[in-house]
This record gives C-alpha cells, structure tokens and sequence, in this order.
C-alpha cells in the first residue's frame, strides 16, 4: 500500500521538476528579448554544480564552493554604434531571493567579474556584470573609440543595471524588490557614479577603495614615479622600504594601545624618516639623503604649483608595499595619459605634472566620479558603505576619506543615517596585507538595508590557510579600535570603537 507520505512526496518531486522545466523554458525564451539596443546571444540553465576554478588559484588550494542551478544570460549591448559592452546575468533557478546585485571590475576591466558573480549567485541573488565595453586590462581600447571611453566611464553598468532589471522582471514575472552594487578598486569608482549619475540604479551601494578620482590618481602616481625613474639616487630599495616600516611600525604602533604590528590610524603618526639618515656614506641599514626626500615625497601630497592637491600621498605603515626602486621600463600609470595624448607610444619622460594634469582633466575628466551632492541618492533612501585598507599601495586611503568629509559638507556633517566609512587597518589594496583583510560587507548592508541596523561595527577576519588569525573591529570613520586593556589582542571582542 502506497503511503500518504509517498504520495505527496511524489507530488512534490512533479512539481519541482515541473518548475525546472518551466524555468528552462523561460530562460531560452530571454533570447527572444533581443532588439535595439541588446543582443542576446545566449540563455540557458547552468545545472548545480562545482563552479569553474579561477585561474591562477595557487596548487592545493581548496576549490570553489558549488553553484546553485542558475539561468545564464549572455548579451552585447550597444547604446553607441560603436559600443560592444559584455555582459551576464545569472538569474537562480530555483532559490532566488527576490534581490540583484551587480558586481564591479577592477583597473581597466575588459572582463566580466564571474567569481564576484558566483558569490552573488550562492546567496540566492540574480547578479550581473560586465566587460565596460571592451577586452582585456590596458587603455589602448579608448584610441579613436570616444564612445568607448564613454562605456568604461560610465555608461556600460548603467545599461547593464537597466537590462538586467528588464530581464530579471521577463523571467520572474516581477522586478527585484532591491538593488546592490558590490564593487572595489574600479568597482568602487562604478559604484560611486552610479550614485551620482543615476541614483535611481540602486537602492545600496558599496563602495571599497575606489578609483575615483581616476585622471588625478594615475597623474599623481607618474608625478611620484617617473623622478625616480630618471634619477638613481631617488630609488629606494625593496630592503630599505622594509627597514623604514619597521621603524615607522616601532613609533606608532602603540598609539592605539596595545602593540600588534598594525597602525590602527596612520593620520596620527608623525615619523620623521630623517631619524634614518646615513651618517657616512650608503649602507644596508640607512637612508641616504636622496631616499629620504622620494620617501617625503611618498608620504606627502602631490601639488601643483598653484597649491592644488593632485592626490593624497601614502600612508604610515604602508611602506613595505610601496615600489620605489625604479626598475620597471615604463610606469604603471600610463593609461590616462595615453587616453589624453590619444598615443599609444606616448613618451613618460616628456611628463610634465602641470600641462598633463590639465589636458588630462579637460579629456578624461568624465571618468571620474568626484561630485559630492549625492543629495539625490539620499532622498531615495539609499545607502553608502566605504571602506579603505590603510595599507593600500595603488590607491591612497586619504582619497576615500576626501570623498567622505567633501559629502559631508555638502549634505551636513552628520551623514551616518546613510553613509559611513569603515577604514581597515593593514589592509592593502581590497584585500592582502598584514591586517584583517576580510569582512563581510554584503551582509552588513543587508543588516542595514532590510532590517534597519545601521552599522557601528563591522567585525574583519585575518585568515591564514583556512585559520581564523585575529579578528579585529571596523569602526565607522573617525572612530577607531581601541584596546580594552584585557584579554586576547587577537579577539575583536577586546576592542571598541572610540
């Protein structure tokens, strides 16, 4: 005799394999939503499974959790006759969480951010991202393409938002009920033109380490590098740069009282780098005077002649990241300049920090996302998280903290019903370093979108194979972790925000 239970245990196998082939169904169908503007080149269901291993994962690492059956769209957008902007969009299956979020790139993008994506993926999210436009990681695309360098600097997420609200809508017969942005570096430039551009695009954004003063950012970095390049008794050994931070370390350390090989707020250390000034000739153990004038310029702003910030300088207890040796070919930061001289062969030695940074600005300005009235962003309820690694070598952290007090001036001082900024000590660049570089910012401001929790606290992980290290509060800017005086340095529980 066949049980109840069998029999509606049948049923419920019908009906899930029912809705399987349902959304089968619907997914190939998304291809028929091709038309101006969008090309759907692709619309199928991905079956649960092992997600595909990044490349470059280091040997014996452990793989990448499983997906979460999902339809994948495949699409080329073309706002401009000359746009071709990739995107993708993974829509759950069968556990969608009636959420979006889209993820950012990073430098020049020219990829489609899939990791982020399956990280969005296995939360129950649909999520989307995009090439900008373009493929692979230099500036070069931009060179007799003007619509292009529009799609990197902004136009490529916002259409990649609005496609994927119209698709996530034809596929689950309803629209998302929110909206995140999750983007670092890049990302985190996107991120903030989003707010500004299109406020309407998210309901939440985060925003880690961005890039968004980009025409300043890459002028200031040949402005730092290129002397050092030209000149021998400029350059700072890797060996040194350790010694240095050793040094810095020993000064400012304890500032936060307890000693644990962090600087919990650079912005209140005061090492004088001359304190390591050679007393002879060159050694392994001393500074010459010519180091100590490109570390000064390192730690220092880049400024115009007329007194203008170009750019923050890098922070205490970053400098064992730092590369001021000198001894690559050409600098990182070629790509605005070759976007502004429209010269792939521009020549770095012919820089001039004056005329460059002008031209650069009147050219290039557009990329940047700068404006502080996110007054509009505001009045839609919506929600800013920053975040900062102290440590980051490519993006000074004083950037960040410049966009933040510039939004509060603009908007009011008291900005924390909305915006907060959390700077993460040790951390480099959105991740890395010596600090606690992990922290789940996704779940935070889902905490303070959906629930209403603003955070005051944001507790990051340092993980070493596959073990917790230390962890270690976040606090909102200014605020910083302050040892309680008892207990483990290493346990966040023994820190509080002051």
């Amino acid at each position: 005799m066949t049980s109840r239970f069998a029999v509606l245990s049948g049923f419920a196998v019908f009906i899930f394999c029912a809705a399987n082939f349902a959304a089968a169904a619907d997914c190939a169908g998304l291809k028929a939503r091709s038309g101006p503007g969008i090309n759907i080149t692709s619309a199928e269901i991905v079956p649960a499974g092992p997600a595909a291993s990044p490349a470059g994962k280091a040997p014996g690492a452990a793989p990448a959790p499983a997906l979460p059956a999902y339809c994948r769209v495949a699409a080329v957008l073309t706002p401009s006759s000359d746009s071709h902007i990739e995107m993708e969009l993974w829509l759950p299956a069968e556990t969608w969480n009636g959420k979006f979020q889209a993820v950012g790139g990073g430098g020049w993008a020219g990829s489609i951010s899939t990791p982020a994506m399956a990280s969005a993926l296995r939360e129950g999210y649909a999520t989307a991202s995009n090439d900008t436009g373009h493929q692979g990681g230099n500036a070069l695309f931009g060179i007799g393409h003007p619509e292009k360098v529009v799609d990197y600097a902004y136009r490529a997420v916002h259409e990649m938002t609005v496609w994927s609200k119209t698709l996530i809508e034809a596929f689950y017969g309803q629209k998302p009920r929110l909206s995140y942005w999750n983007g670092c570096s890049t990302g985190g430039r996107q991120g903030l033109m989003e707010a500004q551009r299109y406020p309407e695009d998210y309901d939440a954004i985060i925003a880690g380490a961005p890039a968004n003063y980009h025409s300043h950012l890459h002028v200031g970095d040949l402005a730092l590098n290129i002397p050092v390049m030209k000149d021998d008794a400029l350059k700072v050994p890797a060996a040194k740069l350790d010694l240095l931070n050793k040094a810095v370390i020993a000064a400012c350390d304890e500032l936060d009282g307890v000693k644990d090989g962090l600087i919990e707020n650079p912005e209140k250390c005061k090492y004088d780098p001359a304190a390591l000034l050679c007393k002879g000739g060159d050694q392994a153990d001393c500074l010459t005077a010519r180091q100590i004038e490109t570390i000064k310029r390192a730690y220092a702003p880049i400024i115009t002649k007329s007194g203008e910030i170009v750019f923050p300088g890098k922070s205490y207890g970053s400098e064992y990241s730092w590369n001021l040796s000198g001894s690559q070919p050409s600098p990182v930061s070629l790509g605005t300049m070759i976007l502004t001289y429209q010269d792939a062969n521009w020549d770095w030695k012919t820089f001039d920090l004056e005329r460059d940074l002008k031209l650069a600005d009147e050219r290039t300005g557009f990329i940047n996302a700068i404006d502080p009235d996110l007054s509009a962003f505001k009045a839609r309820g919506g929600k800013l998280l920053l975040y900062h690694g102290w440590d980051d070598m490519g993006i000074a952290p004083g950037n960040t903290v410049n966009y933040y007090t510039q939004v509060q001036s603009r908007l009011g001082a008291k900005e924390y019903d909305w915006m907060r900024l959390f700077m993460v000590p040790g951390m480099g660049h959105c991740s890395g370093g010596r600090g606690p570089d992990q922290a789940n910012f996704m779940s935070v401001m889902e905490r303070w979108v959906e629930g209403g929790a603003a955070p005051d606290g944001i507790t990051a992980h340092r993980v070493s194979g596959n073990r917790v290290e230390m962890s270690r509060p976040l606090c909102p800017y200014p605020q910083t972790a302050t040892y309680k005086g008892v207990g483990s340095i290493n346990d966040a529980a023994n820190f509080e925000c002051k």
